[in-house]
């Protein structure tokens, strides 16, 4: 059983060290702002009903 102990133990160890490094990053990283531009296809503003007409 020791074997199976020590199996749990280094697992935990691995899991905790990834959920700190994962909190490290969300406290201590801030993301920079930047500005996005998003191409609209013309036919998107056009009222549902205008679209649909041939």
């Amino acid at each position: 059983m020791p074997t199976l102990t020590r199996l749990i133990f280094i697992i935990a160890v691995i899991a905790g060290s990834i959920y700190a490094a994962m909190f490290a990053l969300t406290v201590l990283v801030e993301p920079a702002p930047r500005q996005i531009s998003v191409d609209v296809p013309p036919d998107l503003l056009k009222p549902q009903s205008e679209r649909d007409k041939p």
